[in-house]
C-alpha cells in the first residue's frame, strides 16, 4: 500500500531536484516543521504499532524497532515532532558546534541520481550547541506528544585547534546532555580539516576520558556512542575499539561518510564525503569488522545507504543493533520508515527469528 504523502512526494521529486539539494533539503525540513504530526502520521500511516519482533534494548534504551534517522537531516533539533510522526524510533540531532559556525561556501552538497548517492561538504554547519539545547528542552517539555529516542551529535567547531578539540566537545556535551537519550560523539567527518585524527589512541584516549568523567557527574547515565570512519584501516579500527572498550563507551556508530569513490558509475569531481548505496558495502564490512572486534560487548549503530528494508537487513546481520539513513529519504521518500519497519520485520519472521537480537551479526564473519 502506497502513502498518500509518498504519491505526493513522488509527483513533486522531479521539481526537487532541479533545485539546489541544500535548498530542498531546507524546503522539506520547513514544510515537515510546519505540518501537524497527526497529519504527517496519518498521511505515511506511521500510526501502526510495530511488530513486537522488532523491539530491541540498547545500550540501556527501550527501541520498538531499530530505524532511525542519521545525523545531518536535522541539525537545529526543530524536526523532532516530526520525525517521531514519520514513524521513526530515533533520530540523531547535529552535528552540532559549541559555537554557532556557516560551514564551507555553498554549493556544498550534490545529488548523484543515478546511484542514488549524495556527496556534500557542508563542515559542520551549525546554530550552537546553546540554540540546539534550548530547542531540545522545549521539544523536551511539550507533554502533549510523544518524542522518538533523540541522539546528539556533537563535534568541534573548525577553527579550534586540535590539541584543544576536547575542551570543544565538553561544552558541547555540557550544554546538550540533559537532554540527549544518548551523545554521539562525532570524530569521522571527512569536512573538518584534521577531525579524524582524533581516531589515533592517544588523542582518542584522551577525548574519551574526559567525557565520561563528566559523565559522571549528570543525575542519570547517558549513552555515548562513537562515530567512526569508513576510511580506516582494520589496524586503526583495532585501535579504535580498543580504547572505546578501555574507556566505559557504550556503543559506536559506523559509519560516516566516505571520501572513497567505489561504486559510482560515473566520475564525480565534488569533493567532499559521499553517502547513499555507493556507501552500503563499504559501511556494512566496517559494521562487521567492528562487530568481530568488540564481539558483542558494545552495540553497533549502522548507517551507509540504508533505503530499503533488505539493505537495513543485511547491515543488522552484519552486526548492527540499530540502523539509519539520511540519503534513502532523499531518493525514497518520507513513508521510507513505515514501509521499512513493515518488511523488516517480515524478513525476520521469514528467516525463522522471533526476535531482532537472534538476528545480529549472524553474517559478520561474512563481510568481516
Amino acid at each position: 500500500m502506497i502513502a498518500p504523502l509518498d504519491t505526493l512526494y513522488r509527483l513533486i521529486q522531479p521539481m526537487m531536484f532541479r533545485v539546489d539539494a541544500e535548498r530542498a533539503h531546507d524546503l522539506v525540513g520547513t514544510v515537515l516543521a510546519a505540518c501537524p504530526p497527526a497529519w504527517l502520521r496519518w498521511l505515511t500511516g506511521a500510526g501502526i504499532v510495530p511488530d513486537p519482533v522488532l523491539s530491541i534494548e540498547v545500550a540501556g534504551l527501550a527501541f520498538s524497532h531499530p530505524f532511525g534517522i542519521a545525523a545531518g537531516f536535522d541539525k537545529q533539533a526543530r524536526l523532532i515532532h516530526a520525525c517521531g510522526a514519520l514513524g521513526v524510533s530515533h533520530v540523531e540531532i547535529g552535528t552540532v558546534t559549541p559555537r554557532a559556525q556557516p560551514g564551507n561556501p555553498r554549493p556544498r552538497m550534490f545529488r548523484i541520481p543515478r546511484d542514488h548517492a549524495v556527496i556534500n561538504r557542508l563542515g559542520f554547519n551549525s546554530v550552537g550547541a546553546a540554540v540546539v539545547a534550548g530547542t531540545l528542552h522545549r521539544a523536551r517539555h511539550r507533554q502533549t506528544l510523544q518524542l522518538p529516542r533523540i541522539g546528539v551529535n556533537i563535534g568541534k567547531n573548525r577553527d579550534t585547534p586540535l590539541e584543544r578539540a576536547c575542551d570543544d566537545y565538553l561544552i558541547a556535551f555540557d550544554a546538550l546532555a540533559s537532554d540527549a537519550d544518548y551523545i554521539a560523539v562525532n570524530i569521522s567527518s571527512p569536512n573538518t580539516p584534521g577531525l579524524r585524527q582524533l581516531h589515533e589512541r592517544a588523542a582518542l584516549r584522551t577525548l574519551l576520558d574526559a567525557l565520561i568523567e563528566r559523565r559522571r557527574h549528570l543525575p542519570r547515565h547517558v549513552p555515548l556512542f562513537l562515530k567512526v570512519s569508513p576510511d580506516e584501516r582494520d589496524a586503526q579500527l583495532r585501535q579504535v575499539v580498543d580504547v572505546a572498550l578501555d574507556s566505559g563507551i557504550d556503543g559506536l556508530i559506523a559509519t560516516n561518510t566516505t571520501l572513497a569513490r567505489d561504486g559510482l558509475s560515473v566520475p564525480v569531481n565534488h569533493a567532499g564525503g559521499l553517502s547513499g548505496r555507493p556507501l552500503r558495502a563499504r559501511a556494512r564490512r566496517t559494521i562487521a569488522v567492528l562487530a568481530t572486534m568488540t564481539e558483542g560487548r558494545v552495540p553497533i549503530i549502522g548507517v551507509g545507504g540504508v533505503d530499503d528494508a533488505a539493505s537495513a537487513y543485511a547491515h543488522i546481520r552484519a552486526g548492527a543493533h540499530l540502523v539509519q539513513c539520511y540519503t534513502g529519504l532523499i531518493y525514497q521518500g518520507p513513508g521510507l520508515p513505515t514501509r521499512l519497519v513493515r518488511d523488516l520485520a517480515g524478513l525476520l519472521r521469514a528467516d525463522g527469528f522471533s526476535t531482532l537480537r537472534e538476528a545480529i551479526g549472524v553474517d559478520r564473519e561474512r563481510w568481516s
